[in-house]
């Protein structure tokens, strides 16, 4: 009988740690999808460099046409979403008196922000060049004007970047709306 009783102790303590395990790793199964996911309505935007601290940027935490790089962050399920390189954004503040008329209503004070990855070859896209105010590629130099819509200007990049609309809730930057438009580079033949 001691023996049975010590079996069934065993089984239903193996039940508890093997239940624990799987809701553990459901849970962070879960945290690994949210973290690969793009920005989402409602996310918040946390400094590359700053994840750990998940302190939401505000428009005046983006100098004057200094670029930012950034994640979204989901607040509520407190998951920075930096688990693929295609979530990378790139924040930069501009007098809206000079923003196009397409920019104007997916920015908020002035702030614009866009995918931070080359629609040629997905390199990060980080140079901002302050003579002819454009924000250049260092890999291929392909040139977008993030006034005009990152439209390209020059280089090999077929289209322009795509915007991520924002917001501003509770003096944060929040995300208003999914990217703009596919996020990435062409598509290689074959692939």
């Amino acid at each position: 009988m001691g023996g049975s009783i010590f079996s069934r102790r065993l089984l239903v303590a193996g039940c508890c740690a093997s239940s624990v395990f799987a809701r553990t790793r459901t849970a962070s199964a879960d945290e690994d999808a949210g973290q690969s996911e793009l920005p989402r309505t409602g996310d918040q935007l946390v400094e590359l460099g700053h994840e750990a601290e998940a302190k939401p940027l505000t428009p005046d935490n983006v100098g004057l046409q200094e670029p930012v790089l950034a994640w979204a962050y989901d607040p509520n399920k407190k998951i920075v979403r930096s688990g693929s390189r295609l979530n990378m954004v790139l924040l930069m503040r501009f007098d809206p008196a000079t923003l196009g008329e397409a920019e104007r209503p997916l920015s908020s004070a002035g702030v614009v922000a866009f995918s931070a990855v080359c629609t040629h070859q997905q390199c990060w896209v980080t140079d901002w060049l302050k003579s002819v105010q454009l924000l250049q590629c260092p890999c291929h130099q392909s040139r977008y004007d993030l006034r005009q819509g990152a439209k390209v200007v020059s280089g090999p990049a077929p289209r322009s970047l795509p915007a991520l609309p924002l917001n501003i809730t509770d003096g944060v930057l929040d995300v208003a709306g999914p990217f703009t438009g596919r996020v990435g580079g062409e598509r290689q033949q074959g692939a």
